[in-house]
């Protein structure tokens, strides 16, 4: 099933009056459709031409939350597909309990309902998770694997710092989206780094309140991060994998990187030694450019 929201028919009657945009752009950029998968919609949406680069975003987060300029690098390169979780952005939020196993079908059942066979695979945070679920799954549907600050899960992980947990952890009934942004947002980067980047913050306060998740659905996606556990079938991971980690993260630790690089065969570990969760953001261009040296190489 797919569903066309009204601003596309809009762009379609323009497109057709005033000849301003390219059915090449069209298609790329503003066809937002929805699929049906393990019987929920799943919103996403496609950029670029090429191999495909399917990417995940974490814990109560939407594909808007992927930095635009991420998005268009890697389109130049490869065909990016960005989708909304389950329970998060405009993807369905069913009741019933999650978990990363059901995050990672959802995410093949996409691949599938998009003719897509096999794709390199980029998760951040509970996206990592997700990832490594599918490649441990799925193997033949992953071609290289990038896993972003991200953690195995289980009790032999590092947990996050106490600060860190408090916010993921906090009662959100009854919080507006904006004190979650905030509180999110200062989680995500060394403190530091914020002082420095205000107008950058306020940002992504905005961004993170476009489409902000309900608590319950929140809560779900919470409770499959803190039942996921990776480790004694991390070995099964055939792909190449690239992991990024950051030094100064408080929500997932480095020295979960470093566990996952132990552990996954034919792996690399990159620390980004000043950079907190939110690296993707705070070292963009190195990031951009670690990615696409290790997909085109």
């Amino acid at each position: 099933m797919v569903e066309i929201e009204l601003l596309d028919v809009i762009y379609i009657m323009l497109y057709k009056k005033l000849k301003f945009l390219t059915l090449k752009f069209y298609f790329r950029c503003t066809f937002l459709p929805k699929v049906k998968v393990n019987g929920i919609n799943i919103y996403y949406e496609m950029y670029g031409e090429g191999f495909p680069l399917l990417m995940i975003m974490g814990l109560g987060a939407d594909l808007t939350w992927w930095d635009p300029e991420i998005i268009n690098s890697f389109s130049k390169k490869f065909k990016v597909i960005v989708f909304d979780n389950r329970g998060a952005g405009r993807s369905d939020k069913p009741p019933g309990e999650y978990s990363i196993k059901m995050f990672a079908e959802d995410t093949y059942g996409l691949m599938k309902a998009l003719g897509i066979d096999k794709a390199h695979v980029l998760g951040v945070s509970m996206g990592g998770m997700i990832a490594q679920e599918l490649a441990i799954s799925h193997p033949e549907a992953v071609e290289k694997l990038v896993l972003v600050v991200t953690t195995p899960g289980g009790p032999r992980s590092v947990p996050p710092r106490p600060e860190a947990l408090a916010a993921l952890t906090m009662n959100r009934r009854g919080m507006k989206p904006e004190e979650i942004a905030r509180k999110t947002v200062e989680s995500l980067f060394p403190k530091e780094y914020l002082e420095r980047n205000r107008e950058l913050a306020k940002e992504l306060v905005r961004r993170i309140t476009k489409y902000p998740i309900p608590p319950d659905a929140y809560e779900r996606q919470l409770r499959a991060v803190m039942n996921f556990d990776a480790y004694d079938r991390l070995h099964l991971i055939r792909s190449s994998t690239l992991i990024i980690a950051g030094g100064k993260d408080i929500i997932v630790p480095p020295e979960n990187g470093r566990i996952l690089a132990e552990r996954i065969p034919n792996s690399k570990l990159v620390i980004f030694e000043n950079s907190g969760h939110g690296l993707i953001v705070q070292e963009r261009e190195r990031f951009i450019k670690l990615v696409l040296d290790f997909l085109t190489s």
